[in-house]
């Protein structure tokens, strides 16, 4: 079965006489039970939803590996540091030192002041490589988040398993149809679903996806225990949501593309990266794991006052943080601080509007700069 249609039925019930494709959210706190403990599917609403399940099952067979949506993408970051890692003086964790930044200050923040060891090594060349003697866990982002450097998944991967570690991969960038971490044999796929896999920037949620049962039970155990749980409208809309991924998918990448070769042409931009240009020190690894290279394009202006004019100057691409989402986005990401990069790197989300519409955008803004 191909990507569209795996996409639109995912996760569905057989169709009945009557009943929606894709039953409505159920909104329960608790629920009738009168039997002894384990007779029934669904108890108390902090432990089960039924609309979750329906989610669950979806990303399930397209992930490859069972999964268990939480409240955020960092409730699902926190729930594999946490199921793995507990808060135990001699766990090693390595992590990529240009990773999603929130997640670098979990790890060296709570985890680190509780004993866990944090070691951090670029993303590119695979220089996590030289830090695994001795790790618990390796934390992978590829992509990275924002300066979209790679690392060759298997390959870490494999010599992560020789030591015995297990391996997580943050696959939001990508997306599950993007790239299959559990595929390339990660123990954990996990997502940030409020940007391009669900795509309207209308809602918070995330997911982790596991190599095994035992590892979904104890995720799902975490989850049940911490309190970091979805709410069932927000899992009935991603659900919704999932069905136009793939068109949203290859319309973003081929516009992510359109733009990144276009602002290649301008004298403006000292520098820009995707991964999926040729000449993009990136496009090596990416063309051989990844399917789609992305929305995300990453370029640089000369300082923080241009950076700042050009995007007070676009008139169809809008100023905001996150990325994945149907409205093509940008931002001057030096402003939140905790990344190594110029005053005038410029993160853009390429949204599925008419490709030449938003060059036409970009242009103009340029001009103005």
């Amino acid at each position: 079965m191909r990507d569209g249609t795996r996409v639109v039925r995912a996760g569905l019930p057989k169709a009945s006489e009557g009943e929606p494709f894709l039953p409505g959210p159920v909104f329960a706190g608790t629920y009738g039970f009168s039997g002894e403990t384990g007779t029934s599917r669904y108890t108390y609403g902090r432990y089960h939803n039924p609309t979750w399940s329906f989610f669950e099952e979806a990303l399930t067979e397209l992930e490859g590996g069972p999964a268990v949506v939480f409240s955020s993408g960092m409730a699902a970051v926190t729930a594999v540091l946490g199921s793995v890692l507990g808060a135990r003086t001699g766990n090693v964790l390595v992590m990529p030192s240009d990773g999603y930044y929130t997640a670098r200050m979990l790890a060296e923040g709570y985890f680190a002041s509780h004993g866990v060891e944090v070691r951090k090594a670029p993303t590119a060349g695979n220089a996590q490589a030289d830090q695994l003697e001795g790790a618990t866990l390796v934390w992978l982002e590829t992509p990275s988040n924002p300066c979209l450097e790679t690392c060759d998944l298997a390959e870490l991967i494999g010599k992560a398993h020789k030591q015995n570690a297990l391996v997580a991969v943050d696959n939001t960038t990508p997306t599950v149809l993007g790239q299959q971490p559990l595929m390339l044999g990660a123990d954990f796929s996990v997502s940030s679903d409020s940007k391009g896999l669900t795509g309207h920037s209308d809602l918070i949620l995330g997911h982790v996806a596991a190599r095994g049962q035992e590892w979904a039970d104890r995720l799902r155990a975490f989850r049940t225990q911490q309190g970091a749980i979805p709410g069932p409208m927000e899992v009935w809309l991603a659900h919704r949501s999932l069905a136009t991924l793939e068109m949203r998918v290859q319309r973003q990448c081929e516009n992510a593309m359109n733009v990144a070769r276009y602002l290649g042409t301008r004298t403006e931009v000292l520098s820009v990266r995707y991964p999926g240009l040729s000449r993009d020190p990136s496009f090596g690894i990416a063309s051989k794991q990844m399917k789609y290279f992305g929305p995300i394009v990453s370029f640089v202006l000369e300082d923080k006052e241009k950076a700042d004019r050009f995007l007070t100057a676009c008139k169809l691409v809008i100023t905001a943080t996150s990325f994945g989402g149907v409205h093509s986005t940008a931002e001057r990401r030096a402003r939140w601080g905790g990344d190594a990069i110029p005053a005038g790197f410029i993160r853009f989300s390429a949204g599925c509007e008419d490709g030449e519409d938003i060059v036409e955008d970009l242009s103009q803004a340029l001009d103005a700069v």
